[in-house]
């Protein structure tokens, strides 16, 4: 009997009484057999074992037809009567079986609950619906039923139809609730239907998108433009005395790192700045991340400023708290509530037929004729609760902090051809003389035309945007360049059909030449950089007073000629904007300024009118993957995936960490890699803590002038004979010098954590260490700002600059020699002297080999799943348990702790990849990471001059090494 059945027999007979036994089918009276079918195999019956069993009785009896036995009715079933029947239980048994019975003939099945009793050529589906179609005798039954069921239907809540929930209000309230928890931003239905989307740092973000295009996006970052909306950031506005902000904002900055908040040409407007922040006074521990800054200009002899802070999500509130820190703002103001679309003002100046509604509002379901509550649409940051400040300011040094999350959207244009994007869809606000003219108005545009010395900034700042079609290339313009504008409604000079914009030779000649070469050179002046996007109130007022969508149709229905552009009406709000040059590729000496573009910043609610422009201009759209490509072929860390030793990286890594273990587990273990045999420790973390400090032990160990050692092998614990060897070569494994666990725990117990080097000097020092002093066909090159002195590199130098910067990483760019693709995780090693000798031999050498390594973990993995958890380790019962018995072992993955990260494979351990792919522009195999400050000089101490910089790169699911030049840009 199959399963199936044997279940669905034990259900039907669980009721009987166990004392009721019938003789055995399978033997007659007499003894004799049963014949047998199928090739002599008995057929399977199911057979009860019930308490008579245990007394020797024979089993009980089974559905099916009995073959053989003596006394036998006329179809072949036993008529033989039981030996033993209790009657109490037996009437028990009887019992369950006429309820169960008057049970099943009372139920009625189906949705018309009276087909029960219909044999099944009479059930109809159209009885449903009709009761006339039933017998007479069930129309009762059945009217009654349906009258019931409706009363049910009515109670019940049903979910909309389709058409329902696609009505205007009832869609805006969906999305409305499904902005609770992740926000949405302004273009996210946009990006829903092409991208997919992820849910990060609070938002729904696109990802990628759904159709392949990543040759695509690349070419456009390169030749065109490419478009992506970073209104995810989070600006953090600081009102203050210029004194008072300066000296609170230095306890978070430190001049080492590059130019901070007091550079002089950030501080005076006309340029967008970078900066490393830090918590107060822990340079150069406790980094927070970096951020763009950007300083209102000056107006008249006033000392007050306005700064502009615009950080990543992850990053805000740590920021937030030390700012209100160093700046002593802790009495909160303002709280702000949850903002929606409200609806335009009404205008005096307005005919009486602009106030009427346009169209009919949908009636109530209840009859009543009253119109429905319109729905708003979220605008800005809707998710935060009506009681949360926003505002804090400071009686002692009268700042104001305000934070402005989704107050200023933000979009990026990418590439060399993003300033024909923008003259081709912008166009400079018109003059409103005839609305200023009026004695009062709703729009903010008219007033401020009232001014002249707002209309000749205005008409300065415009003439200075049309220069900007005389120049060929966006990289020609100084990068940060801040340009204040105020234009009209993009909306009104959308094309018909979406075409490519590309240069015209008519305005490049047309263009004053001189004007144009002191833009490219000078830049734009510090009072052009002046804007009111800066003023709270002409937001709001532009974002209330923006024309909808549907009234911007019937003014366009109402054209005389069909699909002519619409001019600008003094009732139309002007937009003010702000354009900020985004620079290129800065460091390095190859593809200098790649991937520079514009950046624009809008009030919010003007998200889509300015977004659909850009599309019908040409320009494609990318995510946050191509963010990420855009900054891996600069030569750039990307906020938070390179930065290990902030708060925001750290919890970064951990997910995606934690991402990367699932899927890897739920691949089956002959579909995925088994890097315990590939001699990986960490295919999906980088354990930068114990480097930092494994190669601060071997350094120790093996002295300040000679570098760690080298000797073939796969990571085996070396000898006494390792010592001599360990200190007379390039280092390949670090044998006899290889880290013990307890070195790292006496180690770890100074508390020194490690950090990221971004001191801009010794960076450029190590820059040209790492370059080859007599290489064919390559000159060495003194970096800028490093002393020619400092080019030497000498043990008291390395020594002076390893106190000062003990357990540091820096940061490096990876260019393969050969063929091959690095990628994430992958590990940065140092050469064996063979192995350079091998390449000088042979230009085709490609790199050396990993041996294979044993995996010892295999079989207990195995016993583990088999819950033999005592039989591992039977004689250590007693003593403490063993890491590699605890049930969280997974086949292929190093369990914890891990061993020594610099000496466990053939080759010596110097770093890790965070970023690595097929470079487009280069041709090659490149990767970012980080390697040890400590490994790295040990390294280029033991290498010759003319391969100086050389090192080996092997991916996490590979056994190949390959050679890599290293590069230090800064």
């Amino acid at each position: 009997m199959s399963g199936a059945k044997e279940r669905m027999h034990k259900k039907k007979m669980r009721n009987q009484p166990s004392n009721v036994t019938f003789p055995s089918p399978g033997w007659d009276s007499a003894g004799d057999e049963r014949p047998k079918r199928h090739g002599g195999q008995t057929p399977m019956h199911d057979r009860r074992n019930d308490d008579s069993n245990s007394q020797g009785q024979s089993p009980s009896w089974t559905r099916g037809h009995h073959w053989g036995g003596s006394e036998r009715g006329p179809r072949g079933y036993s008529q033989e009567l039981p030996k033993y029947i209790t009657a109490s239980v037996f009437a028990r048994a009887r019992a369950a079986e006429v309820n169960a019975m008057l049970k099943a003939v009372t139920k009625t099945t189906g949705s018309a609950h009276v087909f029960g009793p219909l044999p099944k050529h009479m059930r109809r589906r159209a009885m449903s619906h009709n009761v006339k179609r039933l017998p007479r005798r069930l129309r009762a039954v059945a009217k009654k039923t349906l009258e019931k069921t409706s009363q049910q239907k009515k109670e019940q809540s049903k979910s909309k139809s389709r058409r329902a929930r696609r009505r205007h209000g009832n869609l805006l309230l969906e999305f409305n609730r499904r902005q609770r928890k992740n926000m949405w931003l302004e273009t996210h239905i946009w990006h829903a239907k092409r991208f997919h989307m992820v849910k990060k740092w609070g938002y729904c973000l696109g990802d990628r998108p759904t159709y392949k295009c990543y040759r695509a996006c690349f070419r456009a970052m390169t030749n065109h433009c490419l478009l992506q909306d970073l209104s995810y950031y989070c600006c953090v506005e600081l009102q203050g005395e210029e004194d008072k902000l300066l000296s609170a904002l230095s306890q978070l900055t430190n001049k080492e790192t590059g130019p901070t908040f007091a550079a002089a040409a950030c501080l005076s407007g006309r340029r967008q700045g970078t900066v490393y922040v830090y918590k107060a006074d822990q340079f150069p521990d406790q980094l927070l991340g970096q951020v763009l800054f950007m300083w209102r200009p000056k107006t008249g002899a006033s000392d007050h400023r306005q700064l502009w802070i615009w950080a990543h999500p992850s990053l805000k509130q740590d920021l937030l708290t030390e700012l209100q820190s160093v700046c002593q703002c802790s009495e909160p103001i303002n709280p702000r509530a949850p903002e929606a679309h409200p609806a335009p003002a009404p205008c005096p100046t307005e005919s009486a037929a602009e106030e009427k509604p346009i169209g009919k509002k949908r009636k109530r379901a209840d009859g009543e004729g009253l119109a429905s509550v319109s729905v708003k649409k979220i605008i800005g940051d809707g998710t935060c609760p009506p009681n949360k400040p926003v505002s804090w300011n400071s009686k002692t040094t009268g700042i104001v902090i305000s934070d402005l999350t989704m107050e200023i959207l933000r979009y990026r244009l990418i590439g060399p051809l993003s300033h024909c994007i923008l003259t081709d869809t912008l166009r400079p606000a018109t003059d409103s003389k005839l609305a200023g003219a009026t004695v009062s108005s709703c729009f903010w545009w008219p007033e401020h035309c009232m001014n002249d010395n707002n209309m000749l900034l205005h008409h300065q700042q415009a003439d200075m945007f049309q220069l900007f079609s005389g120049v060929c290339s966006t990289a020609e313009i100084p990068a940060g360049t801040v340009l204040g504008l105020t234009v009209d409604d993009p909306r009104l000079t959308i094309p018909k059909k979406r075409s490519k914009v590309m240069p015209d030779t008519e305005q490049l000649q047309g263009v004053d030449a001189e004007k144009v070469r002191s833009l490219t050179l000078q830049g734009v002046p510090v009072e052009y950089a002046e804007s009111s996007l800066w003023d709270q109130a002409v937001r709001d007022n532009v974002t209330q007073n923006k024309i909808s969508e549907q009234e911007l149709n019937r003014m366009k229905s109402e054209l005389l000629v069909p699909g002519s552009q619409l001019s600008p009406i003094p009732s139309q709000s002007r937009v003010p904007i702000l354009l900020v040059q985004q620079p290129g590729k800065q460091v390095g000496e190859e593809r200098a300024s790649w991937g520079t573009g514009w950046d624009i910043l809008l009030p919010k609610g003007w998200g889509m009118a300015f977004w659909v422009p850009l599309i019908y201009r040409g320009v494609r759209v990318g995510g946050l993957q191509v963010g990420l490509k855009h900054s891996q072929n600069k030569g750039t860390s990307h906020f938070p995936n390179d930065f290990p030793d902030c708060p925001a990286g750290v919890q970064f890594l951990k997910e995606q960490e934690t991402q990367l273990t699932d899927d890897y587990k739920r691949r089956p273990p002959a579909k995925r890699p088994n890097y315990i045999k590939h001699g990986c420790l960490a295919p999906f973390c980088c354990p930068w803590q114990q480097l930092a400090e494994e190669w601060e032990i071997i350094v120790s160990d093996c002295g300040a002038e000679q570098p760690a050692s080298v000797k073939g092998g796969q990571g085996s614990p070396a000898g006494p004979q390792g010592s001599e060897e360990a200190c007379s070569g390039a280092p390949s494994t670090v044998e006899g010098f290889a880290p013990q666990p307890e070195d790292l725990a006496a180690n770890s117990n100074a508390e020194t954590k490690f950090k990221v080097l971004r001191n801009k000097k010794v960076l450029r020092q190590l820059s040209a260490w790492c370059r080859p002093i007599s290489a064919k066909g390559q000159r060495a090159r003194k970096p800028a700002g490093c002393p020619q002195q400092q080019q030497q590199l000498s043990s008291q130098v390395a020594a002076s600059l390893l106190a000062a910067h003990c357990r540091s990483l820096v940061w490096t760019r990876l260019s393969l020699l050969k063929k091959g693709r690095p990628t994430l995780h992958a590990m940065i090693c140092i050469p064996t002297p063979g192995d350079l000798q091998q390449l000088c031999k042979d230009q085709a050498y490609c790199g050396p080999l990993e041996p294979r390594h044993t995996d010892h973990f295999k079989h207990k993995v195995k016993q583990l799943k088999k819950g033999d958890h005592k039989k591992l380790h039977p004689e250590k019962t007693s003593q403490a348990p063993d890491p590699a018995s605890a049930p969280t072992l997974t086949l292929g993955l190093w369990p914890e702790p891990l061993p020594s990260v610099t000496s466990h494979c053939s080759r010596v351990t110097l770093g890790f990849v965070t970023q690595g792919d097929f470079s487009l522009s280069t041709g090659c195999g490149e990767a970012l990471g980080f390697v040890s400050l400590t490994g790295l000089f040990h390294m280029l101490s033991s290498q010759p001059a003319e391969k100086r910089g050389l090192v080996l790169v092997r991916n996490a699911a590979s056994l190949q090494y390959r050679f890599a030049k290293l590069n230090i840009e800064v």
